[in-house]
């Protein structure tokens, strides 16, 4: 039950609501206006076209925490010729009226949905809060365009026939006058002008000069927005922008200015008590929770083999010692213990300062509890009553594929036949996850998540990004996460998840550990893993992608190897083809290396080499259009498999 201060409080903010929130509260910004893509053209097709968007558009992310506007742009060598190049220029701004927060919300919202326009080589997207926009050249000081520039009116109607026209032609002058940003508000009407930095003050003239023009055609509506190469023009019957017009409106007499200062001042004041009630109540009712989900995976776990007290793990790690730190990642430190009866384990001490740590964490053990297979890493417990929650799997003395693979020195120790090993084991740990009873996608399959034991014998981990798919579903449609390079490209541009996105990492894998190079390592004149190894093929000469420090085994002089190498790294292609249904399962993948005679068909161009394959499929089935919605976090990873993000959904 509420007290009495809570009941005043809720009472004079209802009160304060229902007098000033009409004028004084604008509305959220990131609301699409329009969204333009262009044509196709050969820039598009080339490999380097997606990976220099993905730079440019993280490029612009981190100049944008300083300010409002920024330009991008990044030439890479073309595939087709070394004197070519892949050039991607990106424009972005935000409206001077937003706060640096807003800002970056409002292009994080942007750069989700203009990959929508991909493979177009252009595209730009209007929210009603900032602009982005890229092309193969340099577009910056444009700020008009006949075939480009579009203007939206609202469909509903007033009665006066000029409505908004005057207010809008307030906020151009302001505009024009004022670096390039107006705001105007008369009469319960409201609009806003905003120029891009880079046209200057003429073209902004130019530009707002033909908003003008357009949005007169949206006379006797509600809205109207003119949305230009080098401009937009807004205008409303509420007031959606921050702060004030730059017209003094009449008749304010002295008495009513102490009024509305007076107002404003007790608004603010009962704002901030509320604001304090409120976080209060959320922190109370976030703990709560946290203690109820905490008491579900106390119930599961009360026997002694799966629960740990949390000072036996504080001190088998000598209390989270730096020097025993075996692993980090996005969602927790890895660190080696010892348990008073001497055995070695792995300790996981889980980050969960947001909201989504109890999910992560609830994750991992229901997920790994019931999992026993020998390629699978192996849960011992948990512990869950101390200051923070940890997780207890065995120990792999070897730690991550990666530290062997990409190791000068200790990848000339990983020979073939262990290579092959790892490869199949690899297979097979992925297969009993596809076929378990609840259909488990691992979603981050990559070499740092393959552990190796002190037989080399391979073991996957980390299933902190996991997800069930029921036997009843063909799919899910999820928020993005894994590592960029290793993640499907249906995946990837619409979201949805099936067992065919773990077989394109695995055999991003494959092609990894088979050919001793990182998948996004660049090489002059031969480009990335994927292509150089498909090139490769189309000529014949797929031994030649093989690990050089292999040749001082002699491998390809003994009978049968050469044959043995070309197929593993042909079901590296398979598994990473475009088309998901054109992938293998991982149970066929095993039939494929362990079966003299299963038959192998021939690959098909990986992703980005073609990538209108993608929007073929997507065209001939009915599951692209309702599910293709992702989001993603503002700090989306840059195009390295070193890097991973998440985004957590359904």
């Amino acid at each position: 039950m509420l007290s009495h201060t809570k009941i005043i409080l809720l009472v004079l903010y209802s009160f304060f609501i229902f007098n000033f929130s009409s004028s004084s509260s604008p509305e959220p910004r990131t609301a699409v206006s329009g969204l333009f893509c262009g044509v196709r053209n050969s820039s598009s097709t080339d490999p380097n076209y997606i990976p220099t968007f993905v730079d440019d558009m993280q490029s612009l992310s981190s100049k944008l925490t300083t300010r409002h506007f920024a330009t991008q742009s990044i030439n890479s060598l073309s595939s087709d010729s070394e004197t070519q190049t892949t050039s991607v220029f990106a424009l972005a701004q935000c409206h001077n009226d937003l706060s640096p927060s807003d800002c970056q919300l409002c292009y994080a919202i942007a750069r989700t949905r203009i990959p929508r326009c991909l493979p177009s080589s252009s595209a730009r997207i209007f929210l009603d809060g900032c602009f982005l926009r890229y092309d193969t050249y340099e577009f910056y000081d444009e700020s008009i365009s006949a075939a480009s520039d579009r203007y939206s009116c609202s469909n509903d109607t007033v009665l006066d026939p000029q409505f908004g026209i005057r207010v809008s032609e307030m906020a151009v002058r302001a505009a024009v006058r004022h670096g390039g940003f107006g705001v105007a508000g008369e009469s319960g009407v409201h609009a806003l002008a905003q120029c891009w930095e880079s046209v200057g003050k003429e073209g902004c003239r130019d530009c707002l000069e033909k908003a003008i023009g357009q949005v007169k055609r949206c006379v006797s509506r509600r809205e109207g927005r003119a949305m230009n190469s080098g401009c937009y023009l807004r205008y409303s019957d509420h007031k959606f922008y921050n702060g004030h017009g730059h017209r003094v409106l009449h008749g304010l007499y002295n008495k009513g200015v102490v009024v509305a200062i007076v107002l404003t001042m007790s608004a603010l004041v009962m704002l901030i008590l509320l604001a304090t009630y409120v976080i209060i109540v959320k922190v109370s009712k976030t703990k709560q929770a946290e203690q109820r989900n905490l008491g579900l995976v106390s119930r599961r776990f009360k026997n002694s083999k799966t629960k740990f007290k949390y000072e036996t793990l504080e001190k088998a790690t000598d209390y989270f010692s730096t020097k025993k730190t075996l692993g980090e990642g996005g969602n927790g430190t890895v660190f080696l213990g010892i348990l008073p009866n001497g055995k070695s384990v792995a300790v996981k001490r889980l980050v969960f300062n947001t909201r989504e740590w109890v999910e992560e964490f609830f994750n991992e053990v229901n997920l790994i509890s019931g999992i026993q297979h020998k390629n699978l890493v192996k849960l011992l417990g948990c512990s869950i009553e101390g200051p923070e929650s940890l997780l207890v799997y065995e120990y792999v003395p070897n730690k991550s594929l990666d530290n062997f693979l990409f190791d000068e020195s200790k990848s000339k120790s990983l020979k073939w036949n262990q290579r092959l090993n790892i490869i199949l084991g690899t297979a097979e740990g992925l297969a009993y996850l596809h076929g378990s009873p609840v259909r488990i996608i691992h979603r981050d399959i990559k070499t740092s998540n393959v552990l190796l034991d002190d037989q080399l014998n391979p073991k996957v981990a980390d299933f902190g990004l996991a997800r069930c798919l029921g036997t009843d579903k063909t799919h899910l449609s999820t928020g993005i996460a894994g590592t960029l390079g290793y993640m499907a490209p249906e995946y990837v541009v619409r979201g949805q998840l099936t067992e065919k996105a773990d077989v394109y990492s695995y055999g991003v894998l494959v092609l990894e550990i088979a050919c001793g190079t990182r998948n996004n390592v660049f090489v002059p004149g031969a480009g990335h893993l994927l292509h150089r190894v498909w090139n490769l093929y189309r000529l014949n000469r797929l031994v030649e992608a093989l690990d050089p420090c292999l040749n001082d085994e002699k491998l390809l002089q003994v009978q049968g190897s050469q044959a043995e190498v070309c197929k593993v790294l042909c079901v590296g292609l398979l598994c990473a083809q475009a088309s998901p249904s054109l992938r293998p399962s991982m149970d066929e993948v095993i039939r494929m290396l362990t079966e003299r005679d299963y038959p192998i068909p021939s690959p098909t161009n990986p992703p980005f080499l073609r990538i209108s394959s993608l929007a073929t499929e997507c065209s001939s089935t009915a599951s692209c259009s309702s599910n293709s919605t992702t989001m993603v976090k503002t700090d989306l990873a840059s195009y390295t498999s070193s890097e991973s993000f998440a985004t957590r959904g359904s």
